[in-house]
C-alpha cells in the first residue's frame, strides 16, 4: 500500500530528500488537445515552486501570469521553474522527459495543485473532486480518466490564455482566486505537512551550525547514505506518465493517480 499523506507527516520522518524536496519523473502525454496541441493538463500551485529538469526529447511549457503568456522551449539540460499562481502546460515535441523538483514535498499531493477547470466546476467543490479524481491502476479506463481530465482543464485553459492575450487578466485573477477558494479548508493540513516536513528540515540545518557553533557536532556520528528506487512506474500524473518513489517525506502519489 503506498503511504498516505498523514502517515507521511509523522514527526521524526526518515532522512528527507534535500530541503524537503518532492521528486518525480514525467513522460510528456502525447494526446492531442483541442487546440492541436499535445501535452499535459494545465493547472497552478498554491503555495509551492515547481521545477522542470529535462532529461531527455523536446518540447515546451507553456505558462499563465501577471507578466501575460509565455511558452518556454524544453530540450535536455534545460531547467524551467515557475512560482505559485503560474498557469504551467507541459506541451509534447518529442519525446520529452523531465525531472520534477517540487517545493514542500506533500503539499501538492494534499491538493495544492488545482485544474484549470472551467469557472461552474470549480466553484462546486464536489464537481471539481469528481472530475480530478482518476481510478485506481494504470490501465485503460484510467487512461481514459485522465484523457477527459486533461481536455477539461485544457478548454477553462484556453479560455484563461486569450483573454490575457487580448490583454483582460479578470478571468485569470478569477481563476487565482477560485482555486484559493476550493482548497482553503485544507490549509490547516498543510500546515502541518509544512512544519513537519520542510519547516523541520530548515530548522535541522539550524541545529547543526548551533552544533557547529560550540564545537561539538554530534550530529556527524549520525552520518550515513541512503538509496531506493521508483515504486511505481508509468502513474497518470497532471503532465504525463508518471514515476515515483513510495517514499515519507518525497513525492508521494496524487489522490486516485
Amino acid at each position: 500500500m503506498v503511504t498516505g499523506p498523514a502517515e507521511a507527516t509523522e514527526p521524526g520522518l526518515p532522512h528527507p530528500l534535500p530541503g524537503a524536496v518532492g521528486l518525480s519523473h514525467l513522460s510528456a502525454y502525447d494526446w492531442e488537445a483541442a487546440d492541436g496541441v499535445c501535452g499535459g493538463s494545465p493547472h497552478l500551485h498554491l503555495v509551492c515552486t515547481e521545477a522542470y529538469v529535462v532529461t531527455g526529447g523536446r518540447g515546451a511549457v507553456q505558462t499563465l501570469s501577471p507578466d501575460g503568456y509565455r511558452e518556454i522551449p524544453l530540450e535536455p539540460g534545460s531547467l524551467a521553474w515557475f512560482t505559485p499562481g503560474t498557469v504551467h502546460r507541459m506541451v509534447q515535441g518529442g519525446d520529452l522527459r523531465i525531472t520534477v523538483l517540487m517545493q514542500n514535498s506533500g503539499l501538492p499531493e494534499a491538493g495544492d495543485a488545482v485544474f484549470t477547470f472551467p469557472p461552474e466546476v470549480l466553484a462546486d467543490p464536489e464537481r471539481y473532486a469528481a472530475a480530478a479524481r482518476l481510478p485506481p491502476g494504470t490501465g485503460p479506463e484510467t487512461a481514459d480518466a485522465a484523457r477527459r481530465r486533461r481536455d477539461l482543464a485544457v478548454e477553462g485553459y484556453l479560455v484563461l490564455r486569450e483573454s490575457l492575450a487580448a490583454g483582460d487578466n479578470g478571468p485569470y485573477l478569477e481563476f487565482q482566486r477560485a482555486a484559493a477558494r476550493l482548497v482553503r479548508e485544507k490549509v490547516p493540513t498543510w500546515r502541518e505537512l509544512w512544519r513537519a516536513g520542510a519547516l523541520a528540515t530548515a530548522e535541522r540545518t539550524g541545529t547543526q551550525l548551533d552544533e557547529l557553533a560550540s564545537g561539538e557536532p554530534s550530529y556527524l556520528l549520525e552520518a550515513t547514505a541512503h538509496e531506493t528506487a521508483p515504486t511505481r512506474l508509468g502513474g497518470f500524473g497532471m503532465c504525463g506518465r508518471r514515476d515515483e518513489y513510495d517514499l515519507p517525506g518525497t513525492t508521494l502519489p496524487y489522490g486516485g493517480e
